[in-house]
């Protein structure tokens, strides 16, 4: 069966991307390509709706899928805890529908995540640097923040303290932002594209795990392998590799 794909954001830079590779695909269809002042009403047909638009239109299309039995594939950032627990109550009255939130489609981008899961239990500290290009409108990116949400779970997992921070004196930002727990220091540079270090230390040793996006062909299979997967997964899942069997 060919899979009806509508994009919404389709004149963005990623959602042109993900338009040109869905057209290159055989057993997926671009039903529709979506941006502002088209009708959302356009992609009632699709399967699977893609989202790379904006936080503050986001929750509005999810909503509107759901309603119409579409999957979403959601790309586009700003997911707090309070708006993933206002999808799943969407959810409530479609269950058959898949919503995959995913902060970060590269695939080597999902791994890096998971080997920092691994290696959190077995450092003292745990700090991250992610550095994108001057038009990304949010900080910390999406990754960073499911980067630290994943450490500080394995960390507790780990029945691992506080870290060691001695710093008595800053200025406002010096020591990075702390998302649950985990500094996050955020780079805005024309010339990168999307960036992150995960620095684990302890005595005697440092371990850095880095991953690097250097175009947006990278996001693409991990699109792709969404798309095909949603439909798959009830509910709400948060996180690609969620999707990838790691065991």
């Amino acid at each position: 069966m060919t899979i009806k794909i509508a994009v919404l954001g389709a004149k963005g830079r990623m959602g042109k991307e993900v338009c040109r590779t869905i057209n290159g695909e055989k057993d997926l269809e671009l039903f529709a390509s979506l941006d502002l002042d088209d009708s959302i009403d356009q992609m009632r047909g699709a399967h699977v709706m893609v989202d790379f638009t904006t936080p503050d239109s986001v929750m509005k299309n999810i909503d509107i899928a759901i309603s119409l039995g579409i999957h979403c594939v959601i790309g586009t950032t700003g997911f707090t805890n309070e708006r993933l627990k206002k999808i799943e109550s969407l959810l409530s009255s479609n269950k058959s529908v898949g919503v995959l939130v995913a902060p970060n489609f590269g695939l080597g981008a999902v791994l890096m995540m998971q080997f920092a899961a691994t290696a959190a239990r077995f450092f003292e500290s745990a700090e991250i640097i992610e550095l994108h290009h001057p038009e990304k409108v949010d900080a910390p990116s999406g990754t960073a923040s499911r980067t630290a949400e994943i450490i500080s779970a394995a960390r507790s997992e780990a029945n691992l303290g506080s870290m060691p921070d001695q710093t008595a004196k800053s200025l406002d930002g010096a020591r990075g932002a702390k998302v649950s727990g985990i500094p996050i220091h955020s780079v805005r540079l024309r010339g990168l594209v999307a960036h992150q270090e995960v620095l684990f230390g302890d005595k005697g040793e440092l371990l850095t795990i880095r991953h690097d996006s250097l175009d947006r062909q990278g996001f693409m299979p991990g699109v792709l392998l969404a798309c095909r997967k949603v439909a798959e997964h009830p509910g709400l899942t948060v996180g690609l590799e969620n999707y990838l069997q790691l065991g």
